[in-house]
């Protein structure tokens, strides 16, 4: 009968040991590709070298301190922030739960009893004080694949809370630069207003003298009137960024309006950032792709776990205790144990239960393993693409500061020829327009400028690190004081 079971054993210790090794998820890997380069040109005039340190500290080298302490406000304020912190929470508890399934549980018992066993017998009174234990031996692996895929997603729910941290940071920088951009918009606006409202006046006094024709007093009438509806319209969709500022930071209005007016219509200026030629390297520093491997990990560890449940299972139990047992007037001390019952669960029909689980967790596997692909593909798409808007903005800037002058430069000589009565009312708007357009397209330059820095500062990840593995620990972003209330 031994030698008929040994080779049983045999293959029961076989099994166990089979376990399936956890994907390679390194950005660059057979299994994670990546191209070997960037199809989009990288930034030069890089002011240091786009190390980590650097990048955890990149939103202190703006030149902005209210933008940092709207970041901070934000991120303190952040309800994606604070769900990300939650989820923490709950993958902490399950991780937790899973390693306790592979070691023993200890509970403690205390009893007391009083008893008459039959009539005419004396009471007995029967008190015990004792530990129960109970384990099931993880022979085939499923209590550790548990464990392997509570941690994956503990890991995954961390990386998570760093990419919302750094995505509120980015929303916020890019709502404040808005807010700057259409403030220089609205202080171009103001400007252009006064200029048509003073032609409009010299125009009207000089057709009353009968110099200029009525109709090109109309003309510069509608032309002050329509400044001063563009003025109208660029206020209030200032306006509707400062709100949008206020829902994102949970900063009192006033108070914001206040810290807004002390520099109003500047654009920050942050420094740039240079970075990783190779694209492997550069993902490797991205939060989202973290917990996109990490993920990964954990669906192969379940695929594991659904196939190990499929086998039996073997648990054991026993007890120690203390007991004290009095009947009349006598009194009996001594311990008393127990081991066992050792069970063996062999699954044996269950309608095909075990095999659909244990299908349908490989399914996710392979979604998951999908869903990292596309995962890694995304990102690169996403850091191709900030390089790309990045160098087109700073390519045109000086173009467009040469447009800037010399459309200055012609409106100020169709204004003296005007004063002087040798050019038309139309030439002098002609000139305005242009001019006008041209500041316009600075100023949505220098914002398109810092908002691809933004950009590319997200894409690359935003200063995180597979050692930054704690949401608890972390400061917040922008070192900084509190904002002001």
């Amino acid at each position: 009968m031994g030698r008929q079971c040994a080779p049983c054993l045999t293959a029961l210790l076989l099994l166990a040991g089979c376990t399936t090794a956890p994907p390679d998820t390194t950005p660059g890997s057979a299994s994670a590709p990546v191209p070997l380069q960037w199809h989009a040109p990288l930034p030069q005039d890089a002011a240091h070298g786009g190390d980590l340190a650097d990048l955890s500290h990149w939103w202190a080298q703006f030149d902005d301190p209210l933008m940092l302490r709207l970041i901070e406000s934000g991120q303190q304020a952040s309800a994606t922030l604070a769900q990300a912190s939650a989820r923490i929470a709950d993958a902490r508890a399950v991780r937790t739960a899973s390693g306790a399934a592979l070691v023993p549980a200890l509970d403690a018992s205390v009893s007391a009893s009083r008893v008459v066993q039959s009539p005419g017998a004396p009471m007995a009174t029967t008190s015990s004080v004792g530990l129960q234990a109970s384990w099931e031996l993880d022979l085939f692996g499923a209590q550790r694949a548990g464990a392997r895929a509570a941690q994956a997603r503990l890991e995954s729910s961390r990386a998570g809370w760093h990419d919302a941290r750094v995505s509120v940071a980015a929303e916020v920088a890019t709502a404040y630069v808005g807010l700057r951009a259409c403030e220089a918009q609205l202080a171009q606006a103001e400007l252009d207003v006064r200029s048509r409202a003073e032609t409009s006046r010299l125009t009207v006094l000089a057709a009353g003298a009968g110099f200029q024709a009525p109709a090109a007093a109309d003309l510069a009438r509608a032309s002050a009137a329509q400044s001063r509806a563009a003025l109208t319209q660029q206020r209030a969709q200032c306006d509707i960024v400062v709100k949008s500022l206020v829902a994102l930071t949970a900063v009192d209005e006033a108070a914001l309006r206040q810290e807004l007016a002390a520099s109003s219509a500047q654009l920050p200026q942050p420094a740039a950032l240079r970075v990783a030629s190779v694209p492997a390297v550069a993902l490797a520093q991205r939060p989202d792709i973290a917990a996109a491997a990490a993920e990964l990990v954990a669906a192969s560890a379940d695929a594991d776990q659904a196939e190990a449940l499929r086998w039996p299972r073997i648990a054991l139990s026993g007890s120690i205790a203390a007991a004290r047992q009095r009947s009349g007037g006598v009194s009996t001390d001594g311990k008393v144990w127990s081991i066992g019952p050792v069970s063996v669960t062999l699954p044996l029909f269950d309608a095909g239960v075990r095999r659909a689980n244990a299908d349908a967790a490989r399914a996710r596997y392979e979604s998951a393993r999908t869903a990292y692909a596309a995962s890694l593909r995304a990102a690169v798409r996403e850091v191709e693409t900030a390089l790309v808007a990045l160098r087109g903005a700073t390519a045109r800037g000086e173009d467009v500061r040469t447009a800037v002058v010399g459309f200055e430069r012609s409106y100020q000589a169709a204004e003296a020829r005007y004063r002087g009565g040798l050019a038309s009312l139309f030439e002098l708007e002609d000139a305005r327009r242009s001019l006008v357009a041209a500041r316009s397209a600075l100023i949505e330059q220098q914002r398109e400028s810092v908002i691809a820095w933004v950009d590319t500062y997200r894409a690359i990840g935003g200063g995180w690190r597979p050692s930054s593995t704690t949401a608890d620990a972390v400061t917040p972003m922008p070192s900084t004081q509190a904002f002001r209330t």
